[in-house]
C-alpha cells in the first residue's frame, strides 16, 4: 500500500469560466490536507479490504494485531466488513455470489486496485468535519467516465455504503464520491476525552483538534460538571453536533460530487512544462454522474438533486430512501382503489409513534409468527399496552385487546398490513435508537441537556452504567453504526426508579413498571406534537421550547419533490417497516408529479415481499425473514443499470410499477436458495394492472 498526502494546490491563474475552473480547482470547502492511498487490488482493496468476497462472508471479523490500539488500516478493513454485512445479505442461500455481490458479473474474488483519497468538508472550523472520499479504480476511463455517489446510510461512516454504491460504481468503472453526511460515527468520550480522527484512530480531544471528527461543543467546565453528575457517558455527532447534519445532506453529496472531479482532474489531466493543467480531463460534459445510494444516504441523493443548479448531477437511482416532503394538500394516494389514510408523515412524527405502539401490537394474536418476537420481553410490552390504555391512547380490557388497538393505531398511522409481522424486530433492533437519535438532532440539543433523561453509555450485565471497555472504544469506526446500541454503548434511562439504567430494564416512574420506558417514549412524542400526551394539554415552560425546537428542526428538512427534471428512480419495498412506502417513496413520487408535472422524469418501482434490511433475511436470529422476503438489493442494482444505459445509451426507464416477487417459503430459518424465479426483474412493459398511474392530484398503486 502506497501513502501520500499531498496539501492544498495554490491557483494563481483566474479562470474565466467558472463552471470549467470549479471541475479542476480545488474547492473552497475541503479542509486541511488531502490523505491518499493506493491499493494494489491483491493484498488490499478499494472494494473488500483485501478480503475478497469470501472473507465478506466470513462469520469471523477481521482482526487487530493490537486490539487495544488498531491501525487505520486495520480499522478500514473492520469497517468495510461491517458495513457490507450489515446493508446485504452476504449468505448464498440469499443471493450473494450469485444475484448481487463483490464476485458477480467481474472476474475474481471481488478485489478491485485503485486510489482512495480522504478529506474533510468544513469551512475552517473543525465544527462540521464531514468526512469526504473518493474511490478510483484502476479501471476508470477519463475518456467514457462515470461518478456515483455513495452517501452513507444511517448514521454510518464514510463507508457506509460501499456495499451498494460503491460496489456498482467500482465494479463499472466508475469513481465514488462518498459522504458521511456530518453524522458517520463520531463519538465522544466525555469521561476520557478521547475522539475519532477522520481515520478512525483514537485521540485525546486536545491533541486532535480541528482534525477530530466529532468533539462535543462543551468547555471543559461543563464536561467536569456532566461527567460528575452522569459518569462514562458519551456524545455521537449525529445526535449531539448542534447542527442539524440532515439539513445539509443534499449540500454534503454536491461537495463530495465536486471532490470527485477534482482529485479526477488532479490524477488525469494534462499538465503543461509548468506544472499547471491544460484543461480538465473530467468535466461535466462528457462525465456521467449518477446521485444514488440506499436509506438515508438516497434521501441525501435525492436532497442534491433537488439543490443542483448547476447540472453536477446527470441522473438518481436510490433505494428506500429517506426523504420528507411538504406534501400539497391536494395530493391523495391510493392502494387498489382505496384511499391510503395517511401518508407523508415527517420522519421524526412516524418514529415516535413505533416507538410508543409497536411494543404493545408485536403481541396482538396475529403477529405470533414475529421474527424476533422474543426480542419484545413479553410482560414489559404488556406492561406497555397497560401504560397506554392507562393514558388513554388505546382501549381494551384484556391484553388482547390493547394489543390489536394498538396495530391498529400503527395501521391507521400509515403502515402497510405487509409490515405487520415486523414490527416486533425492527423495535428490538433500530426504533428506540433512531427516536432518540433524531429527537437530539433536530432539537440541535446539547449532549449534557439529556433529552427525555436518555444518555448514551455502556452497560454491564445488570444494566447499570459502567466505564465503556476500552477495546471497544479503540474500535468504534470499524464497528459501530454512528448511533448507540452500539459497541457496547447502550441508551440508558437516567430516570429509571431505583436510578440510571439500561432503557429496557428501567422502570418508568409514571408506573412503577418495567414497561420499556413509556415515560421517556412519550416524552420523545410529546417533543413532536407540543402536548402532553395523558391531558392533551399544550406544554409549557421548558419542554414547550425543546418541542418548538424540534419542530423547527424538523422543517428544515423537508424536500420540496422537484427534481429539475432529472431523470430519476426510487425503488422500495412494500414491506419496509423502517421507512413506510406511505411516508417516504410514494408520497414523494405523487408530490414530484404536482410539482413538475409533464416535466417529471422520475420512475417508482415497489417491490413487494421486500423491505428495509436485507442483512436480516438469511439472520439466523431472525428466522421467517428469510421464508417471507427477497433482497431489495437486487433491484438496486437493477435500478443503477438501467439509469446508467438511460444516460449512456439514451434507453427508455421503464415505467413506474408494482413488481410482484416471490418468496422462497419453506421452513423459517431454513428457506430454499434463492433463484432469479423469486426475483423477477423491472418490465419494460408491465401488465396494466401493475402500472402505478398518476391523475387529477391521485396517485393509483395496484393492490
Amino acid at each position: 500500500m502506497k501513502v501520500i498526502r499531498f496539501a492544498a494546490l495554490i491557483v494563481l491563474s483566474v479562470v474565466s469560466t467558472l463552471s470549467i475552473a470549479d471541475e479542476h480547482q480545488r474547492p473552497a470547502f475541503i479542509s486541511g490536507e488531502i490523505i491518499k492511498h493506493s491499493y494494489d487490488g491483491v493484498s488490499d482493496d478499494l472494494l473488500t479490504a483485501g478480503l475478497g468476497a469470501g472473507g465478506l462472508q466470513s462469520l469471523t471479523p477481521p482482526a487487530f494485531a493490537n486490539a487495544s490500539s488498531p491501525t487505520s488500516a486495520e480499522l478500514r478493513r473492520r469497517a468495510i466488513y461491517q458495513n457490507y454485512r450489515a446493508l446485504v445479505d452476504v449468505t448464498p442461500v440469499g443471493g450473494f455470489g450469485t444475484l448481487y455481490g463483490p464476485q458477480v458479473g467481474v472476474s475474481g474474488d471481488g478485489k478491485i486496485a485503485g486510489d482512495e483519497y480522504l478529506a474533510y468538508d468544513d469551512p475552517g472550523s473543525g465544527r462540521e468535519n464531514v468526512t469526504m472520499m473518493v474511490q478510483v479504480p484502476v479501471t476508470f476511463n477519463p475518456g467514457h467516465a462515470c461518478i456515483v455517489t455513495a452517501p452513507s446510510s444511517g448514521s454510518r461512516g464514510v463507508y457506509g455504503a460501499i456495499g451498494t454504491a460503491g460496489e456498482w460504481g467500482l465494479k463499472h468503472g466508475c469513481a465514488v464520491a462518498y459522504t458521511d453526511k456530518g453524522t458517520g460515527n463520531g463519538a465522544h468520550d466525555l469521561q476520557n476525552d478521547t475522539v475519532n480522527l477522520i481515520d478512525g484512530v483514537r485521540a485525546t480531544a486536545a491533541a486532535a483538534g480541528k482534525r477530530s471528527n466529532f468533539t462535543a461543543d462543551l468547555s471543559a467546565a461543563q464536561r467536569n460538571a456532566f461527567n460528575a453528575a452522569t459518569p462514562n457517558r458519551f456524545a455521537f455527532k449525529h445526535a449531539h453536533s448542534q447542527l442539524n447534519p440532515e439539513k445539509d445532506w443534499g449540500e454534503d453529496v454536491l461537495h463530495a460530487i465536486r471532490f470527485a472531479f477534482f482529485v479526477l482532474n488532479e490524477q488525469f489531466s494534462e499538465r503543461d512544462r509548468h506544472g499547471h493543467i491544460k484543461r480538465p480531463a473530467v468535466t461535466r460534459d462528457n462525465t456521467i454522474v449518477i446521485a444514488s445510494s440506499v436509506s438515508n444516504g438516497g434521501g441525501a441523493s435525492i436532497a442534491a438533486a433537488e439543490l443542483d443548479r448547476d447540472d453536477w448531477i446527470d441522473g438518481v437511482a436510490v433505494s428506500e430512501p429517506t426523504v420528507q416532503i411538504d406534501v400539497p394538500h391536494r395530493l391523495r394516494i391510493q392502494r387498489g382503489g382505496q384511499n391510503v389514510p395517511s401518508f407523508g408523515k415527517p420522519l421524526y412524527d412516524y418514529f415516535t409513534i413505533a416507538n410508543l405502539y409497536q411494543p404493545c401490537a408485536a403481541y396482538a394474536p396475529t403477529n405470533a409468527a414475529s421474527p424476533g418476537l422474543a426480542f419484545v420481553n413479553a410482560l414489559r410490552a404488556a406492561n406497555r399496552c397497560e401504560a397506554l390504555k392507562a393514558s388513554g391512547l388505546i382501549s381494551g380490557a384484556t391484553l388482547v385487546e390493547q394489543a390489536n388497538a394498538a396495530l391498529a393505531k400503527l395501521r391507521a398511522a400509515g403502515w402497510e398490513p405487509e409490515s405487520d409481522l415486523f414490527h416486533a424486530s425492527h423495535y428490538g433492533l433500530a426504533v428506540p435508537a433512531v427516536t432518540v437519535t433524531y429527537a437530539n438532532a433536530y432539537g440541535r440539543f446539547s449532549v449534557v441537556e439529556n433529552v427525555c433523561v436518555f444518555s448514551f453509555g455502556a452497560t454491564d450485565a445488570t444494566g447499570l452504567p459502567i466505564p465503556a471497555p476500552a477495546i471497544n472504544v479503540a474500535r468504534i469506526f470499524g464497528d459501530g453504526n454512528g448511533v448507540p446500541p452500539t459497541n457496547g454503548i447502550n441508551i440508558i434511562n437516567n430516570l429509571s426508579v431505583g436510578g440510571p439504567i439500561l432503557d429496557g430494564l428501567s422502570i418508568s416512574a409514571s408506573t412503577n413498571k418495567q414497561d420499556l420506558n413509556f415515560d421517556g417514549a412519550a416524552c420523545l412524542r410529546e417533543l413532536f406534537t407540543g402536548e402532553d400526551l395523558a391531558t392533551r394539554h399544550d406544554l409549557r415552560g421548558q419542554s414547550a421550547a425543546m418541542s418548538r425546537k424540534v419542530q423547527r428542526g424538523i422543517e428544515q428538512v423537508l424536500r420540496s419533490g422537484d427534481l429539475n427534471g432529472k431523470p430519476a428512480i426510487i425503488v422500495q419495498g412494500r414491506s419496509d417497516t423502517l421507512l413506510p412506502v406511505n411516508h417516504n417513496a410514494r408520497p414523494y413520487y405523487g408530490t414530484n408529479q404536482l410539482v413538475e408535472g409533464r416535466h417529471s422524469n422520475l420512475q417508482y418501482y415497489e417491490v413487494t415481499n421486500a423491505q428495509h434490511f436485507d442483512a436480516f433475511i438469511d439472520n439466523p436470529a431472525l428466522p421467517g425473514y428469510d421464508s417471507r422476503l427477497v433482497p431489495l438489493h437486487y433491484y438496486f442494482n437493477q435500478a443503477m443499470d438501467l439509469m446508467f444505459d438511460h444516460l449512456k445509451h439514451r434507453s427508455p426507464l421503464p415505467p413506474s410499477q408494482v413488481v410482484r416477487t416471490v418468496p422462497r417459503g419453506g421452513t423459517p430459518g431454513a428457506a430454499p436458495a434463492i433463484t432469479a424465479a423469486n426475483v423477477p426483474p423491472i418490465k419494460n412493459a408491465p401488465a396494466a394492472s401493475d402500472l402505478i398511474l398518476f391523475g387529477g392530484g391521485t396517485l393509483r398503486i395496484p393492490e
